[in-house]
This record gives C-alpha cells, sequence and structure tokens, in this order.
C-alpha cells in the first residue's frame, strides 16, 4: 500500500550500507594480520598523537567489543576497543589515530564538530519524534500535517548524518598526516591505512544517503497529497 517509486533507491542504499558494513570488517580482519614497522600498538600510537598535540590530559582507555572505538568529547576520552588497543597491526593503529583525530577536532574547534555537538540534544530529541509522526501520517491521510511536522524533525536527523560526514574524513585525513609527520607508519604502510580508514568513511556515507533519500519520499509523498 505504501510502496513507492524511491523505495527502490532505498533498498539499493541499504544493499549498499551492508556492503559496507561487511567491507570495513573485512578490511579491519585483513590489515589486523600485517604488524607495524613501527612496533606501535594503537594504545602507544594514540598516546603519542595526543602528547604530540599538547592533549596530555586526554587519556586513552580500553573497551569490550569489537569496532566500537569512539572519542567521547563530554569526559574528553579516547576509548579503544581491546583488538586495537593492545595490537600493533595496521588496523589498530589507523583506528586509534583515527578517534585521536577526533580529539584534535575537539582541542582546535573544528567547526563542523562544533556544529555537530549544538545539533546533538535537538537530534536526539527530533530522532525520537520522527518515526511516530511519520507513520501516523502516512496511516492518516486526514492528518497530513502531522507527516509534514515528521519531516521536519526527520531533516534535523538527516542533517546531523550529512554534517558527520566532514567531521569523519577530517578526522581521517588528519589521522593520516600526522601518522605519515611523526614517522608511526612508512610509505609502505599508507596504502593499508587510506584502505582502512576508507572502508570505514564509507559506512558513513551509506547511512546518510539511506537517510536522505527516505527524507526525499517522504516529501514527495507529503507534496502528492497537497496537490490532490
Amino acid at each position: 500500500m505504501f510502496f513507492h517509486p524511491m523505495d527502490f533507491l532505498i533498498i539499493i542504499a541499504f544493499v549498499l550500507s551492508l556492503w559496507a558494513q561487511f567491507r570495513v570488517k573485512g578490511t579491519f580482519n585483513k590489515w589486523s594480520e600485517v604488524r607495524t614497522y613501527s612496533g606501535m600498538t594503537g594504545y602507544e600510537a594514540a598516546r603519542r598523537m595526543l602528547d604530540a598535540n599538547g592533549l596530555y590530559d586526554v587519556p586513552v582507555e580500553p573497551i569490550q567489543g569489537r569496532l566500537t572505538d569512539h572519542y567521547d568529547p563530554m569526559s574528553r576520552v579516547v576509548r579503544l576497543s581491546e583488538p586495537v588497543y593492545y595490537e600493533n597491526s595496521i588496523s589498530a593503529i589507523s583506528v586509534a589515530c583515527h578517534e585521536v583525530g577526533h580529539a584534535i577536532q575537539h582541542k582546535v574547534h573544528y567547526p563542523m564538530l562544533t556544529l555537530r555537538h549544538r545539533m546533538f540534544p535537538v537530534v536526539n530529541f527530533a530522532s525520537g519524534v520522527a518515526p511516530l509522526l511519520i507513520l501516523a501520517g502516512l496511516f492518516f491521510q486526514q492528518f497530513n500535517f502531522l507527516l509534514g511536522f515528521g519531516i521536519i524533525f526527520f531533516s534535523a536527523a538527516v542533517a546531523f548524518q550529512l554534517v558527520t560526514l566532514p567531521v569523519e574524513f577530517n578526522a581521517s585525513n588528519r589521522a593520516r598526516d600526522l601518522m605519515v609527520a611523526e614517522g608511526f607508519i612508512t610509505n609502505d604502510e599508507e596504502r593499508g591505512v587510506a584502505k582502512v580508514l576508507n572502508a570505514a568513511a564509507l559506512t558513513y556515507v551509506a547511512a546518510a544517503l539511506i537517510s536522505l533519500l527516505e527524507l526525499l519520499k517522504y516529501i514527495m509523498i507529503f507534496n502528492n497529497r497537497n496537490d490532490d
């Protein structure tokens, strides 16, 4: 009943997202088998990069899980999954330095990261309300205005994902540049680092594409109803 021509594109984007997740795991596993010439673990690379940028007060902590690595801007802590924290592989130092890239962004007040932080409280509320309003608007056509409100709230969530893209790419670029400058990797190892970071970035691109296509679908439905 609610099948829309845009659904075909959304399905393609969803398949792309699944492929991206499969690829990031496969790429991580592949380069986890390749040890670094420097012998540094993910923790050591993160600690040295933080110190090199004057972030002596930002701790690096291990956390359970796999690919659960992140930088916590509220606590100002870099948290690395145990495989990344303890291993001395291309994957480990790539992921570790990427997360440090976010800590550096925080320090220098990178505009897109600042915007992302300011958007978060609004998006956190909007992402919870939007699905309810959209579903109500789709099921009860006489209340099309609910779909309109849902679109507004959902737009905030989509905008948040789009802002996330430059934040992630910038963090990866900072990581690669600093890893080369500090001598963490050789020229031969840079190829592996690029593959690990690019695979991870693709997951964000796929997620943003799905949300953007869904938003366009809802806008088209809303406009078509108003034209009837």
